[in-house]
Formats: C-alpha cells, sequence, structure tokens
C-alpha cells in the first residue's frame, strides 16, 4: 500500500490537529506541539508518504519544526507494541527516551520502543524516514532492547550506511515489487538493522566459544529440517544431535529466544512466506499451518497476528493486493 497524507487538505487553522491525527494513525498514539520559532500554529505544514511492506512499515515524514511525545496516558489509552527506527534525512532530530538523548543529523538513525514514553524533538524543518515494526519482530533478534533505544547509529559507516542506501533503493522502487520480493526486503531491512544495533556499546556481549557456537549451528540447522514435523522437541533434537536435552538448553542459553519460541519463530517465518507465494495459493491457510507443524489453528492464528500484526488471512489477501 502507498498513501500520501498532507496537511494541505485542510484550511490552515486546522492544520495541527490534523497533523495529530495523522501521525496517530500511521505510527501510535501521539501528542504534538509546534516548537518556538515555529510560528503560529496556522501556518503548521507536514506530509506523510506511507509504504507498507511485509511486518514492516516505511514512511518518509516531511515537516517544520515540533515537538512529537508518547506519554503515559497515550500508552494507557492505546498498548500498541511496536518498535520504530528515525533514519534523519535532512535536517537535525533528537530521539529521546530511557533517559537518553539521541542527536541525529543526516544519515544517522535511532531506535525507540512505543511500550515506554518517549519524545521527539525538531528545533527545524525536517525530513525522516522512519520505520515501523511489531515489537516482537525485533525482541525475537535482539536482547535487552532497551538498553539500544535513544541511541545514535552512524549512517556514515558500517550497517547504518548499507541500511541508508538500501532504503534509498527501495523508496524508488517499493511501488514495483511482488508480495515475495517485498518480504524477502522487509527481511533484508530488517536483518541490516539488527546489524546496526549489534555495533552499539550496550549490545555487545561475549563471544561464544567455537565449541558452543558449533553446538548452536547444528542445532538450528536441524530444527530447519525438523520443524514440519508436529512433534518436534528437545528430546528429539538431543536424540537426533547426540547430546543431552540440558545441554541443547544450555547452548541456546545465549540467545534471545528460547529453544522453543525460535521454533515458534522459524515457523511463524516459513507460514508468512508460503502465504505469499504464489505456487500456494490453492492451499488453504490452515493447511499451511499444519504443514508447517502447527497442530492448533487458534494458536498459530494468535501467534501469527502478534508476530505480524494481521490475521494470516489478512496478510495474504492484503499483501497480495
Amino acid at each position: 500500500m502507498n498513501r500520501l497524507l498532507s496537511t494541505d487538505v485542510v484550511p490552515h487553522d486546522q492544520r495541527l490537529a490534523y497533523w495529530t491525527d495523522m501521525i496517530c494513525n500511521v505510527y501510535v498514539q501521539l501528542g504534538c506541539d509546534p516548537v518556538a520559532n515555529a510560528g503560529a500554529r496556522g501556518n503548521f505544514e507536514g506530509s506523510i508518504r506511507q509504504h507498507t511492506l511485509p511486518s514492516l512499515d516505511v514512511s518518509v515524514v516531511t515537516s517544520g519544526p515540533q515537538k512529537v511525545m508518547r506519554t503515559p496516558g497515550h500508552i494507557a489509552r492505546s498498548s500498541d507494541d511496536y518498535f520504530l527506527v528515525s533514519i534523519q534525512a535532512r535536517g537535525q532530530g533528537v530521539v529521546r527516551q530511557d533517559g537518553r538523548d539521541a542527536v541525529l543529523s543526516v544519515g544517522d538513525f535511532a531506535l525507540y520502543d512505543s511500550t515506554r514514553p518517549y519524545q521527539l524533538l525538531f528545533d527545524d524543518a525536517f525530513e525522516q524516514i522512519v520505520l515501523k515494526l511489531p515489537g516482537e519482530r525485533l525482541r525475537s533478534e535482539l536482547r535487552d532492547t532497551e538498553a539500544l533505544t535513544a541511541t545514535t547509529v552512524s549512517g556514515r559507516e558500517g550497517a547504518g550506511h548499507l541500511m541508508l542506501s538500501m532504503i534509498r533503493t527501495l523508496r524508488e522502487d517499493i511501488d514495483t515489487l511482488q508480495p515475495a520480493s517485498a518480504l524477502a526486503v522487509a527481511n533484508g531491512v530488517l536483518n541490516i538493522l539488527v546489524a546496526g544495533l549489534q555495533t552499539l556499546p550496550a549490545a555487545r556481549s561475549p563471544s561464544l566459544s567455537h565449541l558452543t557456537a558449533f553446538h548452536l549451528a547444528r542445532i538450528k540447522r536441524c530444527i530447519d529440517v525438523r520443524m514440519d514435523d508436529p512433534a518436534l522437541s528437545v528430546s528429539m533434537l538431543a536424540a537426533e544431535l547426540g547430546m543431552s536435552a540440558s545441554q541443547i538448553h544450555r547452548v541456546f542459553k545465549s540467545e534471545p529466544l528460547t529453544l522453543s519460541q525460535y521454533i515458534w519463530e522459524r515457523r511463524l517465518e516459513a507460514c508468512s512466506r508460503d502465504l505469499l507465494d504464489p505456487r500456494e495459493a490453492g492451499r488453504t491457510v490452515g493447511e499451511i499451518a499444519y504443514g508447517r507443524g502447527f497442530s492448533d489453528p487458534a494458536h498459530f492464528s494468535r501467534a501469527f497476528r502478534e508476530r505480524f500484526g494481521c490475521s494470516p488471512r489478512d496478510w495474504r489477501l492484503g499483501r497480495r493486493h
């Protein structure tokens, strides 16, 4: 989906209220005030171009000076669980959360979490590219995300530079992507985002020993081969790999997800791909879920919605359209 929202469609004296409604609709429940040098409220201008990919929204925000706030009151009224990433494209911005301020110059980005209060500060006109993804999506990839919010990641080198280049290319081609290609792109953006966040000091953890890394890779390979089997369990993995159940749990202790959560995650990702695959168009949602090791349709639907932000049916129909 691609849509353009702009304050140009309403009278000047209604623009700030309209803008607040816009950002609440596209992101999460928020408040917004023009900053002191923005002039009268009636002079406020802003636009959002929103693009929707599987499990990832990409939007381009262009606006005048302002202060955006997500307060405990907003969170109480709307408990949306999303991570947002602001990539500065023009001007300068500040992301404030968890007692930290991330100052963003052009090319920099920072992460913030909708489940806790935050502020976005812009003293002058600006443009940002904003990524929005379900909370569980990132927590499945990273530990201790609270330590990574409101911390500047440079867009001038490493993963930050690579992500900025990918996003710029994506902006040009996003309307021509087929659903399966869009899913691959969304996953690629997430992988680069994770790589950038892992460069932050708070994300650095002791390296795994060679032996632990070897066993972890063996376990994950075995899960990928066996995940379609509803009977997949720790005991099955232990028998297959010649390891004890306690040893498997110990190896997985370094991962963001528990072993059972990881198996569910891999199954959900496989289902998300199958639902977008034209070759699977003749199979029902239930058949795809059963084929990937899920035995309870209601549990599958709940888990899918939590992971991707919509039902399996809506995912299939909406992404095709």
